[in-house]
């Protein structure tokens, strides 16, 4: 079976499938029309189904499920990658560790930065040098954020460390008209697969680190774009771009990067991780579309909610994840690729409500960025939509997105009053931690795959 009918069969549910089951989850921003959507794939390209459809998004005491297996999520076997090979983590549970109610340190396994800090010192140098430009003021707009102010590069390091956990998945063989367990195929290095041992400065190592370079791009893109949307004055503890030059610069700046990630996302040569990857960009527009264009009604859903931040934050993870393990030579649907796009599904929805957590309890000077801002573009996150199923009072300021006077301050006191909201908010955060967990868990041991296991701790107990 050729790699194009393999990727069209890994990805051959019907646009009317997934047009039901959008339905039945509510709100679905369209970017193009079905029909438009429909004369853009040809036999061979791949239509890919939101992971929102593919993987649970709420806990079943609030009223989810698990997804029923489809292409995309079929392969979640928990024990085949491991034949013979121990895993001292295998019953990993995030709540045994301290400061999420159990007695364990999270210090015992290897520290996610520490293992690619190497490969990640160039990071900024090389991106700034990938992004230059003739024109200096856009030069300098588009660096802004690849300077001083650049956090953990989060992004990057995910990407780094699922590239090695991935190197770590035994090849194998053919069954019928499939890979057997991973979907491993053959490529071009010694031995015809990506092992630990070829790994390390080859090709597929280099593209891979490459893709985290890309993905920071589209981040840093959007980040620019969304503070000229939102008005805000400061990003990263430093001015936003428009503030220090202007919103036409500061447009053309993320216009600038996004540009050179297509062009460097073409350079890795892999049509279906371009397929991908360009999904991605579309769903950071599909969630801005639907934060601005929610009813009032979806704005008290938390399936909305939900499905915001796939789009706004875990889409971009996700699949830069699934492309990881596409780079390493594993087929869109195999063990390994639903493994990473499951993980990225539900680490990228940790992270964010976590984010939505700590815009209530973090000072704007830890955050980075103004305290209390989504209130102040009339959003709901998870504390406020809690708090509301608490004080049913809070419904109608919620739909009218705090636009009148004290509506911020009502919602704020019945937030601190509850004795509820902000702890579901944080059970929330866990379940999604825990379950990018589970995914994580059905891939070899190895230093990478347990430093990402440390990674999602530090998600769900950062302060800032």
């Amino acid at each position: 079976m050729t790699a194009t009918t393999k990727y069209k069969t890994a990805a051959g549910e019907t646009s009317s499938s997934v047009a039901e089951t959008a339905k039945e989850l509510g709100s679905n921003p369209v970017v193009v029309s079905a029909e438009a959507e429909a004369l853009s794939h040809s036999e061979t390209t791949m239509k890919l189904t939101p992971s929102f459809v593919l993987f649970q998004l709420l806990a079943e005491e609030e009223g989810g499920a698990v997804p029923p297996s489809q292409a995309g999520n079929a392969m979640r076997d928990s024990t085949v990658l491991k034949v013979g090979q121990p895993d001292t983590l295998f019953d990993f549970k995030l709540t045994d560790y301290k400061g999420l109610g159990g007695k364990n340190k999270i210090e015992t396994l290897p520290d996610p930065f520490k293992i690619v800090e190497k490969e990640l010192q160039p990071f900024s140098d090389s991106i700034k040098e990938l992004v230059s430009t003739d024109q200096p003021i856009l030069s300098m707009a588009a660096k802004h954020f690849f300077e001083k102010r650049h956090g953990k590069r989060f992004r990057p390091t995910i990407v780094q460390l699922m590239a090695k956990a991935v190197a770590a998945c035994p090849p194998e063989t053919m069954r019928g008209d499939r890979w057997e367990d991973t979907g491993a195929s053959r490529i071009n290095l010694e031995g015809g697969a990506v092992t630990t041992a070829n790994h390390k400065d080859s090709d597929v190592w280099r593209k891979q680190g490459q893709l985290g370079q890309i993905v920071e791009m589209i981040h840093v893109a959007s980040l620019i774009h969304d503070d000229v949307l939102d008005e805000a004055d400061t990003r990263r503890g430093g001015e936003a771009v428009h503030k220090l030059y202007s919103n036409k610069v500061a447009v053309l700046a993320g216009d600038y990067l996004l540009a050179r990630a297509s062009v460097l996302l073409a350079r890795l040569e892999n049509t279906a991780v371009v397929q991908i990857m360009a999904t991605a960009l579309e769903s950071l527009v599909a969630g801005e579309i639907m934060q601005l264009k929610s009813s009032p009604e979806e704005l008290l859903q938390m399936t909305s909610y939900l499905r915001k931040s796939y789009y706004k934050t875990a889409s971009l993870i996700c699949y830069a994840c699934r492309s990881t393990a596409l780079l390493g030579g594993h087929a869109y649907g195999s063990t390994v690729a639903t493994a990473c796009e499951e993980f990225g599904f539900h680490m990228g929805l940790a992270f964010q409500i976590q984010d939505d957590i700590l815009d209530f309890t973090a000072a704007a000077d830890i955050l980075g960025k103004p305290a209390l801002a989504d209130m102040s573009l009339g959003l709901s996150t998870a504390p406020i939509l809690y708090a509301a199923q608490e004080f049913p009072h809070l419904e109608p300021l919620v739909k009218r997105r705090f636009k009148e006077k004290n509506d911020k301050q009502t919602a704020l006191e019945a937030l601190y009053k509850s004795d509820t909201a902000m702890d579901k908010a944080k059970e929330l955060a866990k379940f999604h931690a825990q379950r990018a967990v589970d995914a994580l868990l059905r891939l070899p041991q190895s230093e990478a795959r347990d430093a990402l296991l440390r990674l999602t701790y530090i998600v769900i107990t950062r302060k800032k």
